[in-house]
């Protein structure tokens, strides 16, 4: 079967005329009449970088939730949340999170780390090779930052983890990287590394620039001890008569369910011992032009509880390698920067902000979720909520 192209026009390809070309070929082709992806009110040329052969936009729902109240560093005060999602009872699920956090006088959020990660490879002649060329990067990590830094204006090379195997030596380069998530800067500014090695290491047999170690897009225990992004801990301690009236559960059902969770997901094997961390995460990234295929990484979890004195609960949820960006990539486009807006985070200075609210939501929906399950309410909201089938 011969194959046909989509059409493209290579005078410019992001044009309202461009997009219409494509909608009619695929109608065509297919007998879909396309009539909803048309609409947007948008032009065309915003998305040159972002989406090839443009032909128009999926439409998601976008609940706003809120108020949440943040106690962090950089998020402080009050945030109406937008939630882009096609799950009934979500956006009710977060908000319901978020009153009663707000009655127990919100969420402290706290950034432990920041840090990207691109990670190569070298291979040598024999063990010992790899041996020396570690000592090697020692003796010149100035030369390579340097060479490394020259492609990026806001990246900063902060160290070189080794991890050697066979005749080869695994190295993950640290970077911070400003407002930008930073895959493609730690990307553009790794080979401009690499080649500098190579030109003064004459002992390397060959690189590889990504060995698979810095596990772009897929979760990983070592980014979840080491960081990849922001290390976010968000937590907050809740009274138990607050939980009662507000959840109808109290906090040693809350504390009971949880050591059940935790035997259950280590039974199981799972990377996250949360119960829907990615829901929120997920709802936060397509609002605001995150990269959702960061979700895989970005939702792995480490939630920790306590019952306090008076039976006051402790909760809080780390989030190790959430990686957030305020600047870049989708975060331009229209509709994602007024919901960066309308959070107060769109542009520089605004990542960390971003952060914590993102690990802030996360802890509102994972005590929403639990409470419902304690209190058997898990299924008769998804009954009333969740159940279109039109």
């Amino acid at each position: 079967m011969e194959r046909t192209s989509v059409p493209r026009d290579r005078t410019d390809d992001f044009t309202r005329e461009a997009a219409e070309a494509r909608r009619a070929f695929a109608t065509e082709r297919t007998g879909a009449p396309l009539e909803h992806v048309a609409h947007y009110a948008f032009d065309p040329a915003m998305v040159k970088g972002n989406c090839e052969a443009f032909m128009g936009v999926a439409q998601v729902p976008i609940g706003l939730a809120g108020p949440l109240l943040v106690n962090g560093e950089h998020a402080q005060g009050e945030f109406y949340v937008p939630l882009a999602t096609a799950e009934g009872t979500l956006v009710a699920s977060y908000n319901r999170g978020m009153r009663l956090l707000h009655e127990a006088g919100g969420v402290t959020t706290t950034i432990m780390d920041d840090r990207m990660q691109r990670a190569p490879s070298f291979l040598f002649a024999s063990a010992r090779g790899a041996r020396d060329f570690d000592g090697w990067l020692d003796e010149h990590f100035e030369d390579v930052a340097r060479a490394a830094e020259e492609t990026t204006a806001t990246g900063k090379l902060l160290d070189i983890e080794r991890y050697s195997a066979g005749r080869q030596l695994y190295t993950r380069f640290n970077y911070s990287t400003g407002d930008a998530a930073g895959q493609n800067l730690t990307g553009k500014a790794t080979q401009a590394a690499a080649r500098w090695i190579v030109a003064h290491n004459d002992t390397i047999e060959r690189y590889f620039l990504e060995s698979n170690f810095a596990t772009d897009k897929k979760a990983s225990r070592i980014n979840m001890l080491k960081t990849r992004g922001k290390r976010v801990i968000a937590e907050a301690t809740i009274p138990n008569e607050l939980l009662q009236r507000v959840m109808r559960a109290d906090a040693r059902q809350m504390y009971r369910a949880r050591q059940v969770s935790n035997l259950g997901g280590f039974m199981s094997g799972v990377n996250n011992n949360g119960a829907h961390s990615a829901n929120g995460i997920t709802a936060l990234f397509i609002a605001t032009g995150q990269d959702v295929a960061n979700v895989a990484e970005s939702s792995a979890a480490f939630v920790y509880a306590e019952l306090r004195p008076g039976d006051d609960y402790y909760f809080s949820i780390t989030l190790p390698s959430l990686i957030v960006a305020t600047y870049g990539g989708g975060t331009g486009l229209a509709t994602q920067r007024e919901c960066l807006e309308l959070l107060g985070c769109a542009g520089a200075g605004g990542v960390r902000k971003l952060a914590e609210i993102v690990a802030a939501t996360v802890l509102c929906g994972e005590l929403s979720l639990g409470s419902a399950i304690v209190a058997e309410e898990w299924v008769d909201s998804h009954d009333a909520h969740g159940r279109n089938r039109t």
